[in-house]
């Protein structure tokens, strides 16, 4: 049997393959990229912040959570550029004493942890629920469009509210403190699920009806092999787009349940938590101590949902 002819040639020679590598960087994606500074300058503050939060016990100028390096006469001090601040802290410090640069830096691992975590199990669950409503239909399909009917009419931060105080209620506190931070990233995942699902749903309802599904079906395939092998690649632009937004959104839910004291425990600080601590001292004149975290906060949800707004024009043009 002979060979199949070369897909393109130069010079007489086969051309070589291109490289993932290289497809990637001649994508629409790249292209557009590289096109939106808003889109480089988002993309680079946020991989800055998860850098600076994956390595924080490497480069943090102090571990705060360590009482041995901590010092009294070194609280309430202001940032460097204050009177009576000084270089080592260039952020200032707070009532203990800690270096605040160093406990935004541990601060910033909670809330990216938790809120990922969050955005993953949320995105898991909505995809999953999606594509079975879409593609079974029928009772299924109501039964979980109810449901999602049912969730839309409550906040997105009651939900959480009511998950984490029901934990309180049911749990043993030794237990709940052990088990603070799996509790808020269900609360906060559990309660965001319902805009992949819905989403998800009509993607999969125009997908089932085109040919490739029809093929494989007629040879054998079992319909979950058809829903993860098949539909699932051809529905995760609109979920990307929406998982990139509703990290944004899971960090504020997080930073407001830890604000009300109901978030990660006090002894695992998150931009919240710190944000709460700084507001019981912020009229007594250390308005560093919660506004270095607030405007951490701040510059990180914003740089999340410019790259969010970004990905929303790439993959729906008509919306420029």
């Amino acid at each position: 049997m002979s060979e199949p002819l070369p897909a393109a040639t130069v010079d007489g020679a086969a051309a070589p393959p291109l490289s993932a590598w290289h497809r990637l960087q001649d994508s629409d994606i790249v292209y557009s990229f590289r096109r939106a500074p808003t889109a480089i300058a988002s993309a680079l503050i946020l991989a800055l912040f998860v850098l600076v939060a994956v390595f924080a016990p490497w480069i943090a100028p102090q571990n705060p959570f360590d009482p041995a390096v901590l010092d009294l006469v070194d609280a309430r001090l202001p940032p460097a550029w204050l009177p009576d601040g000084q270089l080592r802290f260039p952020l200032g410090t707070d009532g203990q004493g800690r270096d605040l640069l160093s406990v935004l830096m541990y601060g910033l691992r909670i809330s990216l942890l938790v809120s990922s975590c969050a955005t993953l199990f949320a995105l898991a669950v909505g995809v999953t629920l999606g594509l079975v409503s879409g593609y079974l239909g029928g009772r299924v399909d109501n039964l979980i469009m109810r449901l999602a009917d049912m969730q839309l009419s409550f906040p997105t931060i009651l939900v959480a509210l009511l998950i984490d105080g029901l934990s309180r209620s049911l749990l043993p506190r030794s237990v709940h403190e052990q088990l603070a931070v799996l509790v808020v990233i269900f609360a906060i995942g559990i309660s965001t699920w319902v805009q992949y699902a819905r989403t998800v749903r009509g993607a999969t309802l125009v997908e089932k009806s085109k040919d490739y599904v029809h093929a494989a079906k007629l040879i054998g395939m079992g319909p979950l092999r058809i829903l993860f092998k098949h539909v699932l690649p051809n529905v995760l632009g609109p979920v990307l787009v929406i998982a990139t937004l509703s990290l944004g959104l899971a960090i504020l839910t997080e930073a407001t349940l830890s604000f009300l004291g109901l978030g990660v425990p006090p002894t695992s600080p998150s931009l919240g938590t710190l944000i709460r601590i700084g507001n019981e001292v912020l009229f007594s004149g250390e308005w560093w101590v919660t506004v270095m975290p607030g405007v951490c906060l701040v510059v990180l949800v914003l740089a999340i949902n410019l790259l969010g707004d970004w990905l929303r024009d790439v993959f729906n043009p008509k919306l420029k």
